[in-house]
């Protein structure tokens, strides 16, 4: 399963998209825009939800900032869950039913949600919100039917760059609509969806013959498969527990930016969205095109280091920053961080064989979904704790200190013993 983080995400520059663009068939147009919604559906309400909270439930930012994180780890859960099951859905019954519909319930998902007028249906809204959004698996598998053997890895890539774009565009647009109202961003949503809808109606094919399909099995529909991975893979255990653990600390940006930003530095949502769109085309940057050079200059191991060393720095400004102006500065440098996934990944994938490749990634996957399931709800309720009235100590900038203490866990699990160098690769019976 791979996971819903964006910030790992490279999207095409701009020219080269609009070029394959305007080459591609209309299917796989729409696979891309699905698969773009699905990423936008996360950053699009972002700006404007901690003015949404309290709107519909009254209370401090404190409070909202806990049920946001309540709300993100419901939409994360759900898609960790059903993104197998949807998949199995789709070799069971086809792929463009499980699309089509998954697209509509989302439509309707979103008009609930824009006339929400209490925390519980907001809740259930991201609750469904989330199923609805797990579609990347049916999405890949739909890409796969079409594509020539030669031409998948050039299209996977660009289902890298949708999710990409979607999370870019999403915090840009949702901070954006957001001042003409908290409902905004959703009747937006709904209209994208909509749309979508009705072009995949049009152009989708079924690409699953019935002679290929098989019977759904709930056994194999286990999100936590391959997390049993983890204990079966030699030599890597600590380099996975360093991943896993950059993950939680690093999710603390999309967890807490809004509340910390209007609590902090009294931003706007255009303003919020404007930070997160930037966060995110810089990470575009660097995993795009500053990771090659880095990694060929210092290697693995020396990335590794350097990443968390970046990540540090901005932790603890982030920590004790009061000026906007310096926040914006800092989001290159947090940015930089972002070359800590792809070292690991090389280093893990040099130590496993050529058979063991997909269940490496398969844990990686999961890993990663299961930090986004932990980190809003711990980084937002440290985050009211310390901004709460009457707190013993005001720190708004608390979630950035508890992300810096992990990071440094990390980087010393990860500098405590060699990296092995070993060419062997274990194989997994």
């Amino acid at each position: 399963m791979r996971s819903r983080v964006a910030l790992h995400r490279a999207p095409l520059p701009l020219p080269l998209m609009r070029t394959t663009f305007n080459r591609m068939p209309l299917p796989l147009i729409f696979i891309l825009l699905t698969v773009m919604i699905d990423a936008m559906g996360v950053g699009l309400i972002l700006p404007v939800m901690p003015d949404l909270i309290r709107e519909v439930r009254g209370g401090g930012l404190s409070d909202a900032a806990l049920w946001g994180g309540v709300l993100a780890t419901g939409f994360a859960a759900m898609q960790f869950l059903f993104g197998p099951v949807l998949g199995g859905l789709s070799d069971r019954f086809g792929r463009r039913p499980v699309l089509l519909l998954a697209l509509v319930v989302m439509t309707v998902d979103y008009g609930v949600m824009a006339l929400a007028g209490s925390i519980w249906l907001l809740l259930i809204g991201r609750l469904v919100g989330g199923i609805t959004a797990a579609t990347h698996a049916t999405a890949s598998a739909y890409m796969a039917d079409i594509s020539p053997a030669q031409d998948r890895a050039a299209r996977f890539g660009l289902i890298g760059a949708a999710f990409g774009a979607g999370f870019v565009l999403g915090p840009l647009m949702g901070g954006i609509l957001g001042e003409y109202g908290t409902r905004a961003p959703f009747w937006a949503a709904a209209v994208l969806a909509a749309g979508n809808a009705a072009l995949g109606w049009r152009v989708l094919r079924e690409t699953l013959p019935q002679t290929q399909r098989r019977r759904f099995d709930w056994r194999r529909a286990n999100p936590l498969g391959a997390l049993h991975a983890l204990g079966r893979l030699p030599g890597i255990g600590r380099m996975l527990l360093v991943y896993f653990i950059y993950h939680v600390g690093f999710a603390a940006y999309p967890a807490v930016w809004a509340y910390f930003g209007v609590e902090r530095f009294g931003w706007s949502p255009t303003m919020i969205g404007l930070s997160l769109g930037l966060f995110g085309v810089q990470m575009a940057l660097v995993q795009g095109a500053l990771i090659g050079p880095v990694l060929r200059r210092l290697g693995a191991r020396g990335t590794v280091i350097i990443g968390h060393v970046f990540a540090l720095a901005a932790f603890a400004a982030l920590t004790l920053l009061s000026s906007g102006t310096w926040a914006l500065i800092m989001i290159p440098l947090a940015a930089l961080a972002g070359v800590i996934p792809p070292a690991l990944q090389g280093i893990m994938s040099a130590r496993v064989s050529a058979d063991a490749q997909g269940e490496l990634h398969g844990a990686l996957s999961s890993s990663t979904a299961l930090a986004m399931i932990i980190s809003p709800l711990t980084m937002t309720a440290v985050f009211a704790y310390f901004t709460a009235p009457g707190a013993a100590l005001y720190l708004p900038g608390a979630p950035f200190l508890l992300a810096l203490l992990l990071t440094c866990g990390g980087l010393i699990i990860f500098a405590s013993r060699p990296t092995p160098t070993s060419q062997s690769k274990p194989k997994l019976d």
